[in-house]
């Protein structure tokens, strides 16, 4: 398995000289969660974007990274604004893969509950998982791509 982190809320932290949260260019939040875990997985950080910054290149550099490494299991960091747009791109290329987006509504630095939990049911959906496809983790919840996405009113990912 190898977790790809595209950056999004899940990795933010607070920048104290602008006050600002900013997607820093590291892989601190998954680390820091995975080193609860008595599995060692790699961990390659490739874009480093809030998700409303992601457009078809970064999902292209997304797919080479995909097409190109020996593993067929990904775990993908990434925003949940634009966490379904990426997914479905995804899904129109790969049918071979097995591929588990995840994200967090607050920062792991802010609320360390919600990155962890998401990140540890996407890890053990993905080593349970027989079917290749394309999936989105969050609130609890795994589903094909296509059936669950953010509702922005309440705040959260539901099964549609």
């Amino acid at each position: 398995m190898l977790i790809l982190n595209t950056g999004g809320t899940f990795n933010k932290r607070y920048n104290k000289i602008n006050g600002e949260l900013e997607v820093p260019y590291d892989n601190y939040a998954i680390e820091k969660i995975l080193e609860s875990f008595t599995s060692q997985y790699s961990v390659a950080g490739v874009i480093y974007k809030d998700s409303l910054d992601i457009d078809t290149n970064d999902r292209k550099m997304l797919t080479s990274i995909i097409m190109e490494s020996v593993e067929d299991t990904f775990l993908i960091v990434h925003g949940t604004d634009t966490m379904h747009e990426s997914a479905e791109f995804l899904s129109t290329i790969f049918t071979n893969k097995k591929i588990v987006f995840t994200g967090s509504m607050k920062p792991f630095e802010i609320d360390t509950i919600e990155s962890t939990l998401n990140l540890g049911v996407a890890i053990g959906f993905l080593k349970s998982l027989e079917k290749y496809g394309v999936y989105i983790c969050m609130n609890g919840n795994v589903e094909s791509w296509d059936k669950i996405e953010k509702n922005r009113q309440k705040g959260k990912f539901e099964l549609v």
